[in-house]
């Protein structure tokens, strides 16, 4: 058995080759690309008669060089960069950082606990079509969300009546639109119910339109707290901008949410998976196969 570990980066890897007990068989920096792999290959060659004999360890799950070491035969594990820094710290190889050192680790951390981390299974296609969609939905929701309390934070500042109306779903369509009509207290005071029920009505709202207009028409003409006038406005200018980039975010996470769907339902054994207990409907829509962000 060899244990192998691949201190990856953007132009070139490092890499070190370890025996069962530990002894260093082989070191060598392999640039990125066809060309790094097949020198990859050759040194391996050198030590391991089989590819299922070669553990490697990898701070990834993915990518072009994962995906040709795991359809190469390899046995790689993906370790968390987290785990790989503390196993760094628990044994120190010098006493600095170092790609070549960072190597050794990882290789050093598949021969003694790889049984503590997950193998890098070889997935079809489709199914890498389908994690990169749901990885990238769920980085557009998080960076939804981060924008979501920036303006939350905001609007503390200034417009507690709008935090009343609206509460934690500010990426609501009924926020977006009611904040980018009215991003002051005094404009949100200045609107009328019918105001508003237009307002909801053309964000996409249709049920409960009057009720739903009169609530958020009581809390933003509620009394509250009044920041100066220059600072208020200034403040109006960061929720305008933040609702337009929560607008857009929005849309650009339906989109990925159609696309991740279609793609769920192009695998062979969607129809299965849907079926298993607990999995629901992806994206809170039928057949979509997951949990909205």
């Amino acid at each position: 058995m060899i244990f192998v570990g691949i201190d990856w980066a953007e132009h070139h890897h490092d890499v070190c080759l370890l025996d069962r007990e530990g002894r260093v068989l082989a070191t060598t920096r392999i640039p990125d690309g066809v060309g790094g792999l097949a020198a990859l290959h050759a040194v391996l060659a050198d030590h391991a008669d089989d590819p299922a004999s070669v553990v490697a360890g990898i701070e990834t799950d993915r990518g072009l060089l994962v995906s040709a070491l795991v359809a190469a035969g390899y046995q790689v594990v993906g370790v968390n960069p987290l785990a790989a820094s503390r196993y760094r710290e628990r044994h120190p190889t010098s006493g600095a950082k170092s790609d070549p050192g960072d190597a050794r680790v990882l290789a050093d951390l598949v021969r003694t606990d790889r049984h503590h981390h997950r193998p890098v299974a070889g997935d079809s296609p489709t199914v890498e079509a389908v994690k990169v969609l749901a990885r990238a939905h769920q980085a557009l929701v998080w960076t939804r969300q981060r924008q979501v309390n920036q303006l939350r934070n905001a609007l503390r500042e200034y417009y507690p009546g709008a935090l009343g109306a609206f509460g934690t779903d500010l990426a609501s369509p009924d926020a977006v639109a009611v904040l980018a009509a009215a991003p002051t207290p005094t404009q949100g005071r200045a609107l009328g119910v019918a105001d508003l029920t237009k307002l909801l009505r053309v964000a996409g709202r249709q049920r409960n339109l009057a009720v739903r207009a009169s609530q958020v028409r009581q809390a933003l003409a509620a009394p509250q707290l009044a920041a100066p006038p220059v600072v208020a406005a200034a403040y109006s200018q960061v929720t305008a901008a933040l609702v337009g980039i929560i607008a857009e975010l929005t849309q650009q996470v339906t989109a990925l949410e159609d696309d991740l769907t279609r793609a769920f339902e192009a695998h062979p054994d969607a129809e299965i998976l849907r079926s298993l207990p607990g999995l629901g409907v992806v994206l809170g829509r039928p057949g979509a196969g997951g949990v909205r962000g």
